[in-house]
């Protein structure tokens, strides 16, 4: 998907000095081609384009809430170039048909690479692997393996998990949530948990799995990626683990890392997630994590929902909020403004790390001739306040609505081909 060739004009190269990047047959070029098109990139910073470890595009089976096409149109608006699609469709991609079929539609769409991540157990279910070698060997190539939404709470079936992709450079993500901690969990357990009458939902029943998970990972040799941390222990976990060698990788969302538990007192679902808001303290310790490296990638667990799943009383609101259209300007916000990360460390979090730890050799690249030409372009300065009727996404439920967010995504570029530019969406 070559496209046109362009001449990015004056971008500020992840974040530094300003220079001119060349676009020609897909790839970056030393010198610009006789015709090629402008974008004036003058006050604007070029990432390489952004990769999402967690995302939900819903299809096959709950095309209500989301669509490969919708969801990578909203990835592309976010400045996304490549999304790892998780298994928890329906059916559910534990099998190399349905996860082919993911990819494909990934591939038709063209708004950005979709590489599906695999079951790690049949349906979800936690009794027995799936069909893991298959997957690998699938057209998909799958090297991401989860449960999500489902932790793979035995342990005995978690380090055989570990063992098999071992042997292919897979990796496992894991979705921390202690079953027997959480039964019937609604928000993050704390004095305000008690106050507004909801079951707690404890950190420990996050941080046990993860402490168990991560030797584990260190007994089989074999890769593990944290999904989703989101307590102030998970960061202290995840940073003994590394500090030992120990073959472990974690993410945060940009919610966990704006988002408090106190936004629940209105008992609004569109605040009901999973992990659940934590508080203060913990949403200081995940920036800290993620400024210092502990924390490998900013994931954004887009979670879409139809209407009538987040509409409706806080206990029977589905879990899950809307991520990819807002997630540099989430990261602009809590980390680049405080000063913890500059947009290289932002590169570095939202694209180079999250790219090596899926196995995508295409992304996450330097702006040398003949690298992929993907590529963000971003406005710091800019503004805006989310209009949820304005998203790509297909749902509508993203926690920001009428916040004031700044940045802007005024082009990505797949493969040196548009899929946003002046801050739209190209029509295919």
């Amino acid at each position: 998907m070559s496209g046109t060739s362009y001449v990015i004009r004056g971008a500020q190269l992840l974040g530094g000095e300003a220079g001119d990047l060349y676009v020609n047959d897909g790839v970056f070029a030393e010198d610009a081609v006789r015709g090629a098109a402008v974008i004036d990139a003058a006050g604007l910073i070029a990432l390489p384009g952004l990769v999402d470890l967690h995302t939900h595009l819903r299809e096959p089976g709950r095309e209500d809430a989301e669509t490969v096409l919708t969801g990578t149109r909203a990835a592309a608006a976010g400045g996304f170039t490549a999304v790892h699609a998780m298994a928890n469709t329906d059916p559910v991609a534990d099998t190399a048909g349905v996860v082919e079929q993911v990819w494909r539609l990934g591939r038709e769409a063209g708004y950005c690479d979709v590489r599906p991540v695999g079951a790690v157990t049949v349906g979800l279910k936690g009794e027995r692997l799936a069909e893991l070698g298959a997957m690998a060997d699938s057209a998909a190539r799958v090297r991401v393996f989860s449960d999500d939404g489902h932790c793979v709470s035995d342990a005995a079936l978690m380090r055989r998990a570990l063992e098999y992709v071992k042997a292919f450079g897979g990796v496992v993500a894991q979705h921390a949530q202690e079953p027997r901690l959480t039964e019937g969990a609604q928000m993050n357990e704390g004095e305000l948990s008690g106050m507004l009458g909801l079951q707690g939902w404890p950190a420990v029943a996050e941080e046990a799995i993860i402490a168990r998970d991560v030797l584990l990972a260190a007994h089989t040799g074999s890769r593990l990626h944290v999904c989703h941390l989101s307590t102030a222990g998970s960061v202290e976990i995840v940073r003994w683990a590394k500090s030992r060698g120990y073959p472990v990788t974690a993410e945060v969302t940009p919610h966990h890392l704006l988002l408090t538990e106190d936004l629940i007192q209105g008992y609004d679902p569109v605040y009901k997630v999973n992990p659940p808001l934590r508080s203060a303290t913990d949403v200081e310790a995940v920036r800290a994590g993620l400024a210092d490296g502990t924390i490998d990638a900013v994931a954004t667990d887009h979670a879409p929902h139809p209407v009538e799943a987040k509409d409706c009383e806080w206990a029977v609101a589905a879990m899950g909020m809307l991520g990819l259209e807002t997630a540099v300007s989430v990261v602009q916000r809590t980390m680049v403004e405080t000063g913890l990360l500059d947009w290289a460390g932002v590169a570095d979090r939202m694209s180079v790390r999250p790219a090596r730890i899926g196995g995508l050799a295409e992304h996450g690249r330097s702006f040398e001739a003949g690298a992929p030409a993907n590529v963000v372009l971003v406005d710091p300065a800019a503004s805006r306040v989310v209009e949820p009727g304005a998203l790509q996404s297909l749902s509508r439920n993203t926690p920001y609505a009428g916040m004031k967010l700044p940045g802007a995504v005024v082009a990505t570029l797949l493969h040196g081909s548009a899929t946003v530019l002046d801050g739209r969406v190209v029509e295919r």
